[in-house]
C-alpha cells in the first residue's frame, strides 16, 4: 500500500513574529488576478517536512509520519502533497502544475508497488481540494487531467478525509465579515480599540482583512447548501441541541456535550440558521416579528476612506455610511442570504472568488454547466469518481464547542475601521449556546458536526445522485477528550481540528487501513453525536 498525504504547505512563524507587516505583504496576493503580485513570489515547501510540525514542538503530520514509519512507510511509498493553500484551487495547476504533480507522483506510486492502489489523506482544507482533484483528474485536458472516467477507481484504494468542512464553516463568513472569529472577538473586547489601530507596528484587523481578502481559497470554506442545509429564519437541523457541562479528565468543565432531547428552554430558542444577526433584540424573535429594511439594490454613498488609510486597503473604504448602516438593517442572515451580504460589502473579492468556486446545490447533475471547476469542490454539485470498490471516510473531532451563528453590531468609528463587529455583550442563560456574541454547536472547534459528516451520513450514503456508483462511506468521530497532564502534550484523545492528527484512535484507524483493512474491518460507523439524526432533518432530493 501507499500513503498520499495533503495538506497546505506551513509558513515560517519566525518571519511573522520578526516582520509581522513585512510577512502581510508578502503572503498577500494580487487582488485583481488572485495570484502572485508584482515583484513578489512565494511558493510551498515540498516533501514531508512541509508540514510535519509548524513550529518546534508544534506537530501537524509528524506524529502520524512516526507510527507510520514502524510498519515500514518511507519516502518512497509515502507521499506530502504540499500546495499552496491561499490561492484558488484550480489555479494551484495553473501557476504550479500542482494537480498534475498529484496526478503522476500517485501513477508513479502505484506502478513501483506493484499495482497496489493510493490511500489518500487529506486534511481541512486539503479535503476540498481533494475533492476538487478527483474531478480535475478524470476531466480532458486542458480544463482537466484527461485521466478518464476510471482513474480514481484504478488508483485510490481509499480517502481518509479528517477534519473535513464539506460543507464549509460559518467561521469563513465571520472571517471575511470583520477578521473576527470568537478568540479575536473578545480580544478586541478586552483591549477596545487596540486591534483597531497599528500599535507598536502590531498586525492588525484590517491588515488582516487587506490580506485575506486577497485569498480566493478562503472563498472555499463560505457554507455550501443554503438555507436548505443549514436552516432558515427559524429553523435549522442542529435544533435542540443543548450546550450542557461536563467534567473533563483534568477536573475542568467543558461545554458542548450532545444533547439532542429537543426539550431544553434555551436549546430550543437556538434559531442556528440565523448565521448572522444584528442585535441582540433579534436572535430569539420569530421571523414575522423581525423589521427588516433590504439592503440590495442599495446605491452606494460617499467613501468611508480616510486619507490615514490609504495603506491599509479593505473594500469598506468603497462604501458610505448609509450602505453599512443598511446592511445591518437587514437584520439577519442565512446561509443563502449571507452570500447577498458579501456581495455588497465586498464585490470585487466575491466577483474574483465567483469564477472558482460555487455554494449551491445541483438541480440536475448532468447538465453541462456544472462541468465547470468552479463546482468540483462543492460535494452538493458534483458527483463523486466511478470507482465502486474505492472506500470514502470521514474522520472529525466532536464534543468541542464550535462556532455556528454570530450577534453582530453595527460600530462605526471616525478613523479607518471594520463598520463590523462581534458583539460580545451578548450572553444566554445558563448553559446556553450564546457566549460572548457567537452561538456554538457540536464540532472539533473549527468544523460543525454537520458539515464534516453530512455527505457521508446521508448525501453520499448508499448509491444516491451524488454518489451514483455506490461508494461506501464511513463516519468516524473522536470523542473529545483534553489531556489529563502536561506529559500528554496537546493530549492523545484530543478532536480538535489539529491536535486530532496526535489521536491515537485516529491513528490506528489510518494505519489498520494503510496496512490493508477495510472500513467494514474498523467496525464500520463510529459515531457520538447526532448526525445522523440531524442529517435526516434535512429535505434533500438524493
Amino acid at each position: 500500500m501507499c500513503l498520499f498525504m495533503l495538506e497546505s504547505s506551513v509558513d515560517c512563524p519566525e518571519f511573522f513574529c520578526s516582520r509581522p507587516l513585512c510577512w502581510v505583504e508578502h503572503m498577500s496576493l494580487d487582488n485583481e488576478t488572485g495570484l502572485d503580485p508584482p515583484g513578489i513570489r512565494i511558493r510551498p515547501v515540498s516533501g514531508l517536512v512541509a508540514a510535519d510540525y509548524f513550529a518546534p514542538g508544534y506537530f501537524v503530520w509528524a506524529v502520524l509520519i512516526a507510527n507510520l514509519a514502524r510498519i515500514g512507510y518511507e519516502e518512497k511509498n509515502m507521499y506530502m502533497a504540499a500546495y499552496d493553500w491561499r490561492i484558488s484551487f484550480q489555479n494551484t495547476e495553473v501557476r504550479d502544475q500542482t494537480l498534475s504533480t498529484i496526478k503522476s507522483n500517485i501513477e508513479l506510486m502505484v506502478a513501483t508497488s506493484g499495482g497496489k492502489k493510493v490511500v489518500v489523506i487529506p486534511h481541512s482544507m486539503g479535503v476540498l481540494y481533494f475533492l476538487h482533484f478527483m474531478k480535475w483528474v478524470e476531466v480532458p485536458v486542458p480544463m482537466g487531467g484527461g485521466g478518464g472516467s476510471d482513474w480514481c477507481a484504478r488508483h485510490i484504494k481509499a480517502v481518509m478525509n479528517i477534519g473535513g468542512p464539506f460543507l464549509g464553516v460559518p467561521k469563513a463568513v465571520s472571517g471575511l465579515l470583520s477578521a473576527e472569529a470568537r478568540d479575536i472577538a473578545v480580544a478586541r473586547a478586552m483591549a477596545p480599540g487596540f486591534l483597531d489601530k497599528d500599535v507598536f507596528g502590531l498586525q492588525t484587523l484590517q491588515h488582516i482583512m487587506r490580506m485575506t481578502r486577497t485569498w480566493d481559497s478562503t472563498m472555499s470554506m463560505i457554507p455550501k447548501g443554503g438555507d436548505t442545509i443549514w436552516g432558515g429564519l427559524d429553523w435549522s437541523p442542529e435544533e435542540g441541541y443543548e450546550c450542557c457541562t461536563k467534567k473533563s479528565k483534568n477536573g475542568n468543565n467543558e461545554t458542548g456535550a450532545p444533547n439532542d432531547s429537543g426539550n431544553s428552554g434555551n436549546a430550543t430558542k437556538v434559531h442556528y440558521g440565523r448565521i448572522i444577526s444584528f442585535g441582540k433584540d433579534v436572535i430569539e424573535l420569530h421571523s414575522s416579528k423581525i423589521e427588516r429594511v433590504d439592503f440590495r439594490g442599495a446605491i452606494k454613498g460617499n467613501n468611508l476612506a480616510n486619507t490615514t488609510c490609504t495603506d491599509v486597503w479593505t473594500e469598506y473604504h468603497h462604501l458610505g455610511a448609509g450602505d453599512v448602516k443598511a446592511a445591518a438593517d437587514f437584520k439577519v442572515y442565512t446561509a443563502e442570504s449571507v452570500l447577498d451580504l458579501l456581495q455588497f460589502v465586498a464585490p470585487k473579492m466575491m466577483n474574483r472568488g465567483g469564477a472558482h468556486f460555487s455554494y449551491g446545490i445541483a438541480d440536475d447533475l448532468d447538465d453541462m454547466k456544472y462541468d465547470h471547476y468552479k463546482y468540483w469542490s462543492n460535494p452538493l454539485e458534483t458527483k463523486l469518481p466511478n470507482a465502486p470498490s474505492m472506500e470514502i471516510f470521514s474522520m472529525y473531532g466532536v464534543g468541542i464547542p464550535t462556532e455556528r451563528a454570530y450577534v453582530y453590531k453595527f460600530s462605526p468609528t471616525a478613523d479607518c475601521y471594520i463598520p463590523f463587529q462581534i458583539d460580545t455583550s451578548a450572553e444566554g442563560n445558563g448553559g446556553s449556546c450564546l457566549k460572548g456574541g457567537v452561538f456554538s454547536v457540536d464540532g472539533d472547534e473549527t468544523v460543525p458536526t454537520l458539515s464534516a459528516g453530512f455527505m457521508c451520513a446521508k448525501g453520499w450514503r448508499g448509491k444516491t445522485r451524488f454518489n451514483p456508483s455506490g461508494i461506501k462511506t464511513y463516519i468516524r468521530e473522536y470523542n473529545h477528550a483534553p489531556p489529563a497532564n502536561l506529559l500528554e502534550g496537546r493530549g492523545t484523545q484530543s478532536g480538535a481540528h489539529v491536535d486530532i492528527m496526535g489521536n491515537f484512535a485516529l491513528i490506528e484507524d489510518i494505519i489498520r487501513v494503510a496496512a490493508g483493512a477495510t472500513g467494514e474491518d474498523l467496525g464500520g460507523d463510529q459515531v457520538h453525536s447526532n448526525i445522523f439524526q440531524w442529517s435526516e432533518r434535512i429535505n434533500l432530493e438524493l
